[in-house]
């Protein structure tokens, strides 16, 4: 089992350093998360907190994850990146797939595509982009992300997207992996067609339990196939082995966090939570 580490609402002047730090310990990814801005009053619930708030505020660092990923993976060799989760909805796929390509080359394959439908109806309506029909709308642009990221001339025509043949080059030398966000039974069959894996928001160790199985039940572990995981009432090394017992591939962790150490903790005592974390449990999982 792989542990990530997840950099939500930690200042960006901290990033490079903290991925630098990462790969030194061992660790398998940096989590990137992504949010295009703070709107004022939603108009939906955030799905992944029980009474609908968000847990960031207009002042909450944000940092656009390509550029993150782009920066990181400059300063590192061996250590992945992947989005957790990108919100797709709100996005033109023909720009994303230009902008996958460029960090996939930039970073040389290591870079995965973990994406989400997007649950703010601002988000959607003030980038352009209806709300209404998001599900089949994401499905298409998943389609022409693979499509067009293989490589070669292409061209599409469904009922949201419609174009004809082009190519963008260089395309990735290696395939861009795809891990499937959402706890609803949607996003769960849409990992199991299309997924490379499938991703978790905040969820708690019995949820986490049956949504593997449904997605063995989809035939999802059939294959090759990712657990990236965000589970809030298990941790230290009983708790990790109880992960990894029912099929979690990949703990995403903030370690400073266990340490007593905030978001906006000083670069240093993050760092210091990092090396403590690896020590105490990366090399029992080694």
């Amino acid at each position: 089992m792989k542990f990530t580490v997840g950099i939500a609402m930690s200042p960006l002047d901290q990033l490079t350093e903290l991925a630098r730090c990462a790969e030194e310990c061992g660790y398998a990814s940096i989590a990137l998360p992504d949010s295009l801005f703070f709107s004022e009053k939603v108009s939906a619930d955030y799905p992944y907190t029980p009474d609908g708030s968000r847990m960031w505020n207009a002042e909450t660092p944000w940092v656009d994850p390509f550029v993150a990923a782009a920066a990181m993976g400059a300063v590192t060799s061996r250590i992945g990146f992947y989005t957790q989760v990108l919100k797709l909805g709100s996005r033109n796929p023909l720009l994303l797939a230009r902008q996958i390509g460029s960090v996939a080359h930039l970073t040389g394959n290591r870079f995965g595509l973990g994406i989400g439908l997007g649950w703010s109806p601002e988000e959607f309506e003030w980038c352009g982009v209806p709300y209404r029909n998001r599900g089949p709308r994401v499905d298409e642009m998943i389609d022409v992300l693979k499509l067009v990221l293989g490589g070669g001339m292409v061209e599409y025509h469904g009922d949201y997207f419609d174009f004809d043949r082009l190519q963008m080059s260089p395309a990735p030398t290696a395939p861009v992996p795809f891990y499937v966000g959402g706890h609803s039974p949607a996003a769960l069959k849409r990992a199991a067609r299309v997924g490379d894996g499938w991703t978790s928001a905040m969820i708690k160790f019995e949820d986490l339990k049956s949504v593997i199985a449904q997605l063995g039940d989809l035939g999802a572990l059939e294959r090759p196939f990712e657990i990236q995981a965000v589970c809030v009432d298990r941790f230290g090394l009983d708790g990790y082995r109880q992960l990894e017992e029912i099929g979690v591939t990949d703990v995403i962790v903030l370690p400073w966090l266990f340490y007593g150490v905030g978001f906006d903790g000083s670069l240093e005592a993050k760092k210091d939570g990092l090396r403590r974390f690896a020590d105490e449990v990366l090399k029992e999982f080694a």
